[in-house]
Parts: C-alpha cells; sequence; structure tokens
C-alpha cells in the first residue's frame, strides 16, 4: 500500500502542496500502530474540497476505496468510491493503473459482497480486458482474475477458455514465463475436470517452455514446482504410488534448491512477467503436502505425520503474518490426510479431535466448508467405522455422496459404504447397487489404480463373509497383484491377512501362516492397528493349531495388547463431547458439542 500510493503521488501532473500535504497525513495515519483509518480516510476526503483535477479526482477516490475495502467493514462506500474512480478514469487518456486497479478491485469487492454481485463483476472484468490489449501486465492479471472468478463458479469450460487467450496473449508479447503460468493454470483446471487426453499434450509442452525459460532463478524455480506438482498429483489421481517417485524426488530437489535463492529486487523488462506462482514458503507447504499425500497412499503413515506436522507447524508461522485464503485450505487439506493416518493408526480421540478442528476452521470460511463439507462427513464416517457405530457411518457417507461431484471421492465414499453393508450382514439390496457401479472388472468409474484394487478387495470381503472362497481368493489375489505394483502397501496388509483368514478356514495352516506372517510385518512397519490385531489373532490360533505352543503364547499376549489399545482409545473417543460429532448429517457444523455421559458404540468388533 505505501508504494502504491507513493506511486500514485509521483504520477500526479505538477501537484500542489495541499495534496502533498493531505497524502502524507493520510499516509501517516494509515501506517501509525495502530492504524488510524478515520483519521486517513478524512484527509483523503479532505483532497475534494479543492476541487482537484480528474486524476486527482479519480486516483483519490481509488485510494478511498482501497482503504475502507481493506481496512473497514463499510463495503458500501468503499464500493462507491471504487465505481467513481472507474468511471472517471476511463475518461482520461493513459491513465492505465488507476483504471485497471479500479476495476479489479471494485470487482473483488462485488464478489466479496453478501449477497455477491458476481454478475456485476463479470461485465466489468470483461471490459476491463477487452481495454487493457495494450498494457500487458494488467491484460494478464485482468484475465487471470476472470478465470478464477469462473473457477470459483466451477464454471471451468469458461476459466479454461480464458487461460488459453491468456497464454496465446503472452506468446505474442514475447512473455514465455507468463504463457508457462496460463498454461500450467489451465492444467491444473483439466486435471479438475479429469480431461486427461488434453492434460498430456499440454504438461509436455509445459515442460518444454519451462526447461528452455532462461530468467529470474527463483521464478524459473516456481514454474518447475507448479509443473512439478501438477505431475505428481496427476499420478496419486490415478492411484500410481510407486510410478511418482521419480518426480516426487524432483519436487522435493527443486524446493530445496529454491530455499537457497535470494528473492530477487530486479524487475523484469517486460511487464507481463510481473507475475509469481506462490511465495516460497507457500510452496515449502505444499510441497509437504504431497509428499503426506503420497505417503498416505503408500501406508507410510509414521512419514506421513512426520511431513503433516513440519507443514502445519509451518503453517501456524506463516498465519501470524499472512491472511490469504490458500493457507487454511492447505491446513484442511493436511489435516483431512493426518485424520485418515490416525484412524489407520489407533489414535481415534485425537483424530476425533482434529475433525472438530476442520469444522472450525470451515466455520470461519463459507467457501472452505463448501468445497470440504464432503471430505468431512466423509472422514466423520471413516471415524463411526472405527468406533463401531454403523448406522451413523451409513448417514455421513450418505451425507458426503450428496454433497460431492468429484469422481475419486464419490468411488472412495461408495467403497467405505459398501465395506458397511457388508458388515451389517442384512443390507443385500443396497449393497448389490453400490457394487455394480464400482465393478472392477467392468466400466470401474474412475481412473485410479488404488481405488479398483480397493474395489476387488471388497468384493473379495463380501466372497469372504459369503463362504465363496475360491471367488474370494480370485478377487483378493487381483488385488494383491495391482497393490503390489504401485507399493500400496495397507492394500496389500488387508489382502494377505484375509486370505491368510480364508486359507485358515480352509484348514490350510501352512499357507494361511505365509500369508498372516508378512501381513503382520507390513502391518506394523504401517502401522496399522485394525491388521496388527486381525494378524495376532490369527497367529495364535494358526501356531495353536500346529502346535506351537510358545508362538502362540506370543501372539496372544501380542493380540492381548492390541486389545488393550484399542479399547482405551474407544473408551477416550467416544466420551468426547465431539463424538456428537456424528449425528451432524445437513447444513453447516454444529458449533458447540455436550458432553457425553459414557461411550455409546459397541466395543465387541474391538476384542
Amino acid at each position: 500500500m505505501v508504494v502504491v500510493i507513493g506511486k500514485m503521488a509521483s504520477n500526479v501532473e505538477a501537484p500542489e502542496s495541499w495534496y502533498l500535504a493531505l497524502l502524507g497525513f493520510a499516509e501517516h495515519f494509515r501506517t501509525s500502530s495502530p492504524p488510524k483509518i478515520r483519521l486517513c480516510v478524512h484527509c483523503l476526503q479532505a483532497v475534494f474540497q479543492f476541487k482537484p483535477p480528474q486524476r486527482v479526482e479519480a486516483r483519490t477516490h481509488l485510494q478511498l476505496g482501497s482503504v475502507l475495502y481493506h481496512h473497514t467493514k463499510n463495503s458500501e462506500l468503499a464500493r462507491s468510491h471504487l465505481e467513481k474512480a472507474w468511471f472517471i478514469s476511463q475518461q482520461i487518456p493513459q491513465f492505465e493503473d488507476v483504471k485497471f486497479e479500479a476495476a479489479s478491485l471494485l470487482s473483488e469487492l462485488y464478489c466479496q459482497q453478501v449477497p455477491n454481485l458476481v454478475d456485476s463483476a463479470k461485465p466489468l472484468l470483461r471490459k476491463a480486458i477487452q481495454i487493457s490489449q495494450q498494457t500487458p501486465y494488467w491484460h494478464c492479471r485482468l484475465l487471470f482474475q476472470l478465470a478464477q472468478l469462473h473457477t470459483l463458479e466451477k464454471d471451468l469450460v469458461s476459466a479454461c477458455d480464458l487461460l488459453g487467450v491468456g497464454a496465446e496473449y503472452a506468446r505474442v508479447v514475447g512473455s514465455e514465463y507468463t504463457r508457462a503460468l496460463f498454461l500450467l493454470s489451465k492444467g491444473m483446471l483439466l486435471l479438475m475436470e479429469r480431461k486427461l487426453g488434453e492434460v498430456h499434450p499440454l504438461l509436455t509442452l509445459c515442460g518444454t517452455i519451462v526447461e528452455n525459460w532462461q530468467g529470474n532463478p527463483i521464478q524459473k524455480e516456481s514454474l518447475r514446482v507448479f509443473f512439478l506438482v501438477l505431475q505428481v498429483t496427476h499420478y496419486l489421481d490415478a492411484g500410481q504410488v510407486k510410478s511418482v517417485k521419480p518426480c516426487l524426488k524432483q519436487l522435493q530437489q527443486c524446493i530445496q534448491t529454491i530455499s537457497t535463492l535470494h528473492d530477487d529486487e530486479i524487475l523484469p523488462s517486460n511487464p507481463a512477467d510481473l507475475f509469481h506462482w506462490l511465495p516460497k514458503e507457500h510452496m515449502c507447504v505444499l510441497v509437504y503436502l504431497v509428499t503426506v499425500m503420497h505417503s498416505m497412499q503408500a501406508g507410510y503413515l509414521e512419514k506421513a505425520q512426520k511431513y503433516t506436522d513440519k507443514a502445519l507447524m509451518q503453517l501456524e508461522k506463516l498465519k501470524m503474518l499472512d491472511s490469504s485464503p490458500i493457507l487454511s485450505t492447505f491446513q484442511v487439506i493436511l489435516l483431512e490426510h493426518i485424520i485418515m493416518c490416525r484412524l489407520v493408526t489407533g489414535h481415534k480421540a485425537t483424530a476425533l479431535q482434529e475433525i472438530s478442528q476442520v469444522c472450525q476452521l470451515c466455520q470461519q470460511s463459507p467457501r472452505l466448508f463448501t468445497n470440504h463439507a464432503a471430505q468431512l462427513h466423509t472422514l466423520l464416517g471413516l471415524y463411526c467405522i472405527s468406533v463401531n457405530c454403523m448406522d451413523n457411518a451409513e448417514a455421513q457417507f450418505t451425507a458426503a455422496l450428496r454433497l460431492t461431484t468429484h469422481q475419486e471421492l464419490w468411488a472412495f465414499i461408495v467403497t467405505n459404504l459398501a465395506s458397511v453393508y457388508i458388515r451389517e450382514g442384512n443390507r443385500h439390496q443396497e449393497l448389490y447397487s453400490l457394487l455394480e457401479r464400482i465393478n472392477p472388472d467392468h466400466n470401474f468409474p474412475v481412473s485410479s489404480h488404488c481405488l479398483r484394487a480397493a474395489a476387488f478387495y471388497i468384493r473379495g470381503l463380501l466372497s469372504f463373509f459369503q463362504g465363496r472362497y475360491n471367488e474370494a481368493k480370485r478377487f483378493l489375489r487381483e488385488t494383491l497383484k495391482m497393490s503390489n505394483a504401485e507399493d500400496l502397501n495397507r492394500l496389500t496388509a488387508c489382502s494377505l491377512v484375509l486370505l491368510g483368514h480364508i486359507f485358515y478356514v480352509l484348514g490350510n495352516h501352512r499357507e494361511s501362516n505365509n500369508m498372516v506372517v508378512p501381513a503382520m510385518q507390513l502391518a506394523s512397519k504401517i502401522p496399522d492397528m485394525s491388521v496388527q490385531l486381525w494378524s495376532s489373532a490369527l497367529l495364535k490360533d494358526l501356531n495353536k493349531a500346529l502346535g506351537n505352543t510358545i508362538d502362540a503364547h506370543e501372539a496372544a499376549q501380542m493380540h492381548q495388547n492390541f486389545s488393550q489399545q484399542l479399547l482405551q482409545d474407544h473408551i477416550a473417543a467416544c466420551s468426547l463431547p465431539e463424538h456428537n460429532l456424528i449425528s451432524w448429517t445437513d447444513g453447516p457444523p454444529p458449533g458447540q458439542f455436550q458432553a457425553q455421559n459414557g461411550p455409546t458404540s459397541s466395543l465387541a468388533s474391538l476384542l
């Protein structure tokens, strides 16, 4: 703001002393500690008493609108000043900075108002884009802004079209850097739309542009981070956990390089290059985040916890100085992943408190809640399964399905809801209806390798419960083949222990042992508490049947330890006031929780 006001003053033709004095006072009051915004506004309003020329009048309206928008809740007055700045500046030749800054800020204000005035913001931005073609910086910035507005409205087609226009404009004005930013942004939206046929050639083109561009080292490395984040996300969306490792390693090396570079104060010679994707610190958090996502899918949960802790500490520091909404988005996504991690490792009480933390973050931002409501209900559904509240789990997953349009999340929810119906044992019609929609042998709805492998596992689980053991073995071997191909350790462990159980039931104790022992080793490495509990129970019975008394006793002791840990955690979780969240299935998240008298769910499944 200081730079902007200083720049505004220097551009006024032959500034009068009264104008400079009022401007100086306004800036002094604005930067006081604490800021004296009312006095700042009074000084700027006093400019109009001198009947200033149009340029000063328009600029002062812009300054007043900006101060009121950023520092007060008086959005109506801010809007009035910005509308006047936009109207007057259009009548003045060669007054681009004021004209387009007014248009940009006014459209931003329109979108923030309640109810929002998006339909006023769009034509305003379109007109500004139309008349800014001779001003490369503002033309690109306004294109980015309108594309972002369409993205927030879920109109990804219009957003992609605008980013394509921006990429071509940047090429024409000789800005390969900004061309790459437009194309990478378009690639991100195409990934969101699952238009994979268009993503591959676009990423190939981006890779060439990024490698060939010679410019500011930080800008170049930030482009590489953006490019690699898209590649890693693309692999992870496809459930290709092993294939992604080279890209992830490059990304981690890239962020280390950026952290050693000093910010270059030299401005680019091409005004169209005056953009950056994310600050260095934000990029570091993003790399931690994708590392956590990879670790979760691969089943390296201790590694996931380590990187989550690092990222959350970094976020807490950043949020003290920066109110950017993207930081809250990063925080919610990190918490969503660590919550799933806690549920697997047997820390349900901690997971529940973190679910409550996500609720609180979503209460502070309606947009954040809109974007993450389905994930929140999904997490509650997974928690309900872990504490054996199957009716609540079904209600949570049903709520999540109602709220999501994301195909991978939809398939994940349906897979977990199917597991609930299998455990309940009396929901055959609903179960078969779900299984038809996630048939891994025929027209599986998403391209995710991981989710397709999970769908085979669910089929195997159902066949096991129905006593169709040969069919169960076929499905589980398919899961094993797929999970081994991409290092999906948790699915591997689950498939091995279930196969071991099948062989035990069939009386093939040696073969059962060959499955359960590696399952136990893998589950300990993850660590997956439920699979460890299941494996130790089987090992106890197997060793007893094989006459291995000492091993049977050791396995029994392990089973007792796991049971006690899970039981204590179960009681702790169900006693928390946040446990009442399992009954919330509609509307915004509740703000207050009533304390529980004690556990409300069955403990039988743990023992």
